[in-house]
C-alpha cells in the first residue's frame, strides 16, 4: 500500500463540530503566508476563483507521526489529500481556479519538503503564526505542544468564501469534490 492509498474504513472520520459554520460569506483576511517557493503570497489580494485546503500536517518520512495520530478523527491523510489535489490540478484549471494552495501551521522549511517530494504543482503556504488561523477562528487541534489545525477547504471568489467543506473526509476525494461544486456552481 502507498502512501496515498488508505483503508478509510480503518480511520475513524470527523464529525462536524460546526466550528467552520461562520467562514461562508466572509473575506479573506489582510494577511500574508510565506510559500514553499516564490513570494509570500498575500491572501486578500486574491482575485478569481482560489481553492484553500487547510490541513493539520504532512508526514515526512525521516519523523514519526504523533502518537495515536491514525485515532484522531480527521488527522490522516494529508498526504493522500495534496496528492488529489496535484493530480486534479488541470481538471481545477479549467473549472476556473486560478489560484490553488495547502495551508497548514508547519513551516515553510517543513511543507518545502513534502511540496519536492510529492511533486506538487502548486505551493504550500505556512500559517506557523497562525494569523490565518486566529483571523478567521479556523478550527483546530493541539497535540504533542503543537497547535494543527483541522482540515478544511474554502472556495473563495474576489476575496469571499463562497463555500467550505468541512469536515473533509475521506481527504483523498477533497479535490473531486471541489470540482463537483464549482461544476453545479
Amino acid at each position: 500500500m502507498s502512501l496515498t492509498d488508505v483503508d478509510w474504513s480503518l480511520i475513524p472520520s470527523p464529525a462536524d463540530d460546526g466550528k467552520a459554520d461562520h467562514l461562508e460569506g466572509m473575506s479573506l483576511p489582510d494577511v500574508t503566508l510565506q510559500a514553499t517557493a516564490g513570494p509570500a503570497v498575500s491572501l486578500a489580494d486574491l482575485q478569481g476563483i482560489a481553492v484553500l485546503y487547510v490541513y493539520p500536517m504532512t508526514g515526512r518520512p525521516d519523523q514519526d507521526l504523533p502518537d495515536g495520530w491514525d485515532q484522531i478523527p480527521g488527522a490522516r491523510g494529508c498526504t493522500p489529500q495534496s496528492c488529489a489535489f496535484r493530480d486534479h490540478f488541470t481538471d481545477l484549471k479549467a473549472h476556473g481556479v486560478s489560484h490553488l494552495f495547502g495551508i497548514s501551521t508547519q513551516t515553510t522549511e517543513y511543507q518545502a519538503e513534502a511540496a519536492e517530494r510529492l511533486h506538487l504543482p502548486f505551493q504550500l503556504l505556512s500559517d506557523a503564526n497562525r494569523a490565518l488561523g486566529e483571523a478567521l477562528d479556523l478550527p483546530g487541534i493541539a497535540i504533542e505542544g503543537q497547535y494543527l489545525h483541522k482540515r478544511l477547504t474554502m472556495i473563495v471568489v474576489d476575496g469571499v468564501i463562497e463555500k467550505v467543506f468541512y469536515p473533509v473526509f475521506p481527504p483523498d476525494q477533497d479535490a473531486e469534490n471541489v470540482i463537483k461544486w464549482l461544476g453545479s456552481a
